[in-house]
Formats: C-alpha cells, structure tokens, sequence
C-alpha cells in the first residue's frame, strides 16, 4: 500500500538505519530479504521535509512532534525491527534502490506495489516509480534487476526471505471479484515459488490484513464487500503456499489485528477509542482526537493506524513481535526433549553413585539392599544460533533395591520421580516436567573386571508449558500440556588395577549409552493468531565414552569415591521442529531448534558412610559439562541391607 498525499516526487532514496537495539538473541539466518509493498518499504524514497539522510516510510515519524519539516526520522517498519530481532546486519535491512551511492539493501519491498509488481522484482526486474497520482507519474526514478535475476537465479538457502502485499491490488481496483482476488493471491505465492525453486529454504508471507477493517473502508458501504475478497484473496493464498515444498511461515495478521481490536489493552493500545474508524495523521481518514497528531497529548503507540490504510509504529511493532515469536518457538520448545534427558542423566548420576559407594562392599550372597535417595538438579543451557539460553532446576526422590545373587552378580530395580521447572526466552517462558523413572540393572564382578548395565523406562508428563513472547508494549503466552516417554540402555566395562587388600581402588572403564525421548505431539490452547501446534519431538542419544573410577577407604566405615569420564556424542544433528498456527493448521512448517553437543564431560564425587553394619549414609555431588550446556546436582541416600 502507498500513502500518496506526503510523498513528493523524488528521485531517489537513501539507506536508512534500524534504531532498535539487536537483541542477545540466537541467529540463525544468514540474512533477510524483503519484497512486498509500503507495509515493508524501509525507504525507497528520500525524505525531503524529516531528518537529513532519512528516507519515507509509511508511518509516522519518531515525534516528539511527529509532524514534517521538524527533523524527525520515521519509525522503522516490521521487517527492519523483525530483522534487528534476529541480528541481521542493518545495512540489509536497507532499501533495494538506494540513489545517493549508499549501498543498496536487501529490502525490495516498494511504496504502491501491486502483487504482479513484487514478483517481477524477484523474477524480472525492480522499478521505482513516480505514483500515479503525481506530475510524471509511472515514470521511472529507478530501476535494477530483480533479485533473482542478479544472483543467477540462486537463492541463499540459510536466508529468510519475506514477503507481503496485496492491498495495491485492491486500491487500484484490480480486485473486484473472487476471481480477481485469486489471481493476485496466485502472484503472491509465485512470487515464493519463484524463490523456493532457485533455492530458498525459509519464507515468511502476510496474509493480507483485512481491507473492511481500515480506517479507508470501515463504515462505508464497500466495507463488507471489502472484508469478503480480502477473505478470499488470504483462503487462496493459504492453499497455494501450503502446496510449495519449502518452509513456508504464514502471518496470520488479519488475526492479530482483530485481537488488537477487540482487546487493545492487552497490546498497548486506547481504550474506549475508535482504533478502526480513527487514526493518528488524519490524512484520508477521521483524526483520533485523544491520541491524533494535532490532539492535546499525540501518541502514535496508543493507536493502530497512521493514516487511511498504513499501521502507525505500534501496529508495526506487534506484527513484527507476532512474527519474530513464531520463528523463536523452536527454539524454546526443542529445549522440552533436552529437559527429560536431563532427569534421565540425573537417575542413572544416582544410580551410579550408589554402585560407586559399594564398590567392593556388596552385601552377602543370598541378601537384599534397600536405597532410598533424594536431591536436586541445575541445568544451564547457553544460547545457540537455533536455541536459546535457559535455566532449570528441580529435586527428585528414588527408592530401590537390589539382591546378590552370587558372588560375582548382583540385580537391581529402582524408580524415581523428577520435576524439573525450565525459564528460557527473553520473556522467561516457562516449562514444567514430571518425569517417573524406573531401570532395571546388573552388576558383575570377578577378579579384576567389573561390569555394570541399567534398562530405564520413564514416563513424561510435560504438565505447564507456558511459552511467553513480546507483543507490542505488551506482551503474549501461549499455554498447553504434552506428555512424552523415553527409554535408555546403558553399560559400562572396567578393570580394577588395585589388589583387594588396598585402601585405594583405581578402574580404568569404557562405557556406551543410548537414549531416546519422545515428546508427542501437543497444542497450545485455543486460536488466537499466536498459538501454535507441534509434531511430535524425538531426541536420540548415542554415546561411547572412556573413563576413571577411584575410590580410597578413609576409615574402616567412611569411603571417598570419585568418577571422571568423557563420552562422545553421535547424535548431534541439529533438531528440526513441525509447527503449524492453531489458525492455519494445513500450513505446517519446520524450523530448527536445539543442536546436541558433540563431546561430553562428567565428574561424580562422594562419600559413604557405615552407620552400621547394615545401614550406610551416601552423598555426591555430579556435573555434566559440554558445549553450551551445564548439569549439575546433588544427592543424598542411605542404604539398608535384610
């Protein structure tokens, strides 16, 4: 869309700079790249009457003011906070047609673009134009080739490409029947086509906000006309972008701009004020009195829309948060896998501390032992480039047995509860687990050589996932429940150096691991335009480790015991989520999330204690170190041979 009555013919534009801060964020994509209309132009047209070295966009300016002739840039539109979101450098952010020599930008999007127009500046070429409606209109001020066209027909697979429009279309009454809509809904989804066969693996497109719904239209008798084919266009986009073979990120706006709507509190905005009937400039439509450019108390933030058809900062600054909040989900939710690994690690950490302390103290063939344990656990995750930051904790409790049933075997059971709490996200989501664990285990040893081995099974119940998120000055949370299962086998094999009369007790060991969680699949409550579904989740674990296990009796009933192993990761491929809008749910797609480390390193250290014959008193603390994650807990226990 373009707002033609502040434009002035121009001749050119010039690069214009993000202001938001980049945000400590993960950043996955290489780039971004933009094609669409003035919802999306970051300034191909100078401005001549606001701040020097600025350009036109198609909001309203930063104030105090926010009138022309004061030096007041305008605000950024979504895709340049979006991008600053996501740590793309501010010069791609930059308009495609810069003319004062700046180097030109990744943002293609143009001022009065109609769909045919924004797939001929991928396929074809770019044109900047004087609009219609000035002296010289159509006349060209610049023109480049489309990007495709330039990069060989090659798009950049690691970028993210995004694309709106659509509302041109209408405005120069090129859409005035079904069939109409279709056919620029069809231009559109080209247009992605175009880029998923040169390449593109990631592409986020608009929905078209609903046109009945603009201070232009509302209250007019083209209102209704207006909302249906606006409803059309959208329903035959969904389905030509749900059959692209790429990774297609639909924005359900007109969604979220009707929630604006009906509840503005929630994002910001006036209340009892008329946010669609009114809006801030008062050009081509009704000046909001309260909150109007020339009220008492201006304040763009507290409406929706600029001028006739174009949001105002704080209707781009909720589209981009909506958009920027479905791009992190994966990065928060493949965390929900990792959490139930870290229980696991947690029960076979206990396990392995009580063999440690009874290491050469069996009780006698032909008798039970009893173990009881309780502690809790720290886990740390640093950011990644597809996941971000998080910090957990929890406590757990375990009970067990286990019976000698020669001289060199001994069985076991054990079962555990887990709940484990996970804050992640600028905003702290936050994700809670119960996990119920239970391994069954042997134990050999003979002479010099020991072997250890644990079947685990567990049950997952995922009972409060809170996923939270910016949304304009305020902010949004989604909510739901999953439930999930893993299972786990793993073994050691040592060789014990010392000789059974010594205090000391050195084993070199070689272990192997193997792990499989499963979080099936879940929904988030509701259908609001930010909530989401996932397909289920499976996170594999395959381990082959070496290490140390040491142990020194202190006294005749005290016992030091301490372990030391590194363990390599052969599952580390970086862990891909399907998501698909609760609004949208035929438009499904897959984003990348939580990468495996590679190489794992633990130490386990404790001490035991005989209080009596029969009775002993354990405690250990364990830690688990590798890249960008961090584990580490503590346990205490007794045991009680009958």
């Amino acid at each position: 869309m373009r707002r033609l009555s502040l434009l002035i013919p121009l001749a050119g534009c010039i690069l214009s700079f993000v202001s938001e801060r980049v945000l400590a964020a993960p950043t996955p994509y290489s780039t971004m790249i933009v094609f669409g209309d003035s919802l999306s132009d970051s300034g191909q047209y100078i401005d001549f009457s606001g701040a020097v070295g600025d350009s036109t966009r198609f909001t309203n300016r930063t104030g105090p003011t926010y009138k022309e002739f004061k030096g007041e840039a305008y605000a950024p539109v979504a895709p340049m906070l979006l991008g600053a979101k996501l740590g793309i450098a501010p010069g791609d952010l930059a308009p495609s047609t810069s003319m004062t020599g700046d180097t030109d930008g990744n943002n293609w999007a143009v001022g009065g673009y109609r769909t045919d127009q924004i797939f001929k500046s991928i396929t074809k070429v770019s044109k900047v134009t004087v609009p219609r409606d000035w002296f010289g209109a159509g006349s060209t001020l610049r023109s480049r080739r489309g990007y495709l066209v330039e990069n060989g027909f090659k798009a950049d697979p690691k970028a993210l490409y995004f694309i709106s429009g659509g509302g041109n279309d209408f405005l120069d009454e090129r859409v005035r029947n079904p069939a109409e809509a279709a056919k620029a809904a069809q231009n559109l989804s080209d247009s992605a086509f175009a880029l998923q066969q040169a390449g593109a693996r990631y592409i986020m497109v608009w929905l078209l906000p609903d046109l009945g719904l603009t201070p232009a239209i509302y209250g007019t008798p083209a209102q209704a006309g207006s909302s249906y084919l606006s409803a059309v266009f959208n329903t035959e986009l969904a389905h030509q972008l749900s059959q692209i073979d790429a990774e297609i990120i639909p924005l359900n706006v007109p969604l979220l701009l009707r929630e604006a709507i009906i509840d503005p509190a929630r994002y910001g905005l006036a209340t009892g004020q008329d946010l669609v009937g009114t809006c801030f400039s008062g050009e081509e439509c009704t000046e909001n009195p309260q909150y109007g450019i020339n009220s008492p108390t201006p304040d763009p933030a507290r409406l929706l829309f600029n001028d006739s058809v174009h949001p105002t900062e704080a209707g781009q600054r909720l589209i981009a948060d909506y958009a920027y909040s479905l791009l992190a989900a994966p990065w928060e939710v493949t965390l929900l896998p990792v959490m139930a690994q870290a229980s696991l690690n947690a029960h076979q950490d206990q396990l392995r501390n009580q063999w440690a302390s009874d290491n050469g103290q069996w009780q006698a063939v032909g008798q039970w032992r009893t173990l009881l344990a309780g502690g809790g656990q720290r886990l740390e995750i640093d950011k990644q480039t597809t996941a971000v930051k998080a910090d957990g904790k929890g406590y757990n409790l375990n009970i067990g047995t286990s019976y000698r049933l020669s001289e060199t075997w001994r069985l076991g059971i054990a079962g555990g509860f887990y709940r484990q709490r996970l804050e992640t996200g600028a905003n702290e989501s936050d994700y809670k687990l119960n996990s119920y664990l239970g391994s069954l285990f042997a134990q050999y040893q003979h002479n010099h050589w020991w072997g250890d081995a644990a079947l685990t099974l567990g049950r997952l119940d995922y009972d409060s996932l809170k996923r939270k998120f910016a949304l304009g000055v305020g902010s949004g949370m989604e909510q739901g429940q999953a439930d999930g299962h893993l299972r786990a086998l793993s073994t050691r094999l040592g060789y014990e150096i010392a000789q059974a009369s010594d205090l000391w007790r050195l084993s070199p060991f070689l272990s192997a691991d193997y792990s499989r969680v499963e979080v099936n699949r879940y929904e988030e409550k509701g259908r609001r335009s930010t909530a989401l579904n996932y397909e289920e989740q499976t996170l594999v674990s395959n381990r082959l480790g070496a290490g140390l296990l040491a142990s020194y009796q202190a006294t005749p009933q005290t016992l030091l015991f301490g372990e030391a192993a590194h363990e390599h990761e052969f599952q580390s491929d970086t862990q891909r989520l399907n998501i698909a809008l609760n609004s949208l749910p035929s438009n499904r797609f897959k984003l990348e999330g939580y990468t495996p480390p590679s190489n794992l390193a633990r130490v386990s250290l404790g001490v035991s204690h005989n209080l009596t014959a029969d009775l002993m008193l354990r405690a250990a603390y364990n830690a688990r170190k590798s890249d960008g994650v961090m584990q580490q807990g503590v346990n205490v226990g007794v045991s009680l041979n009958f």
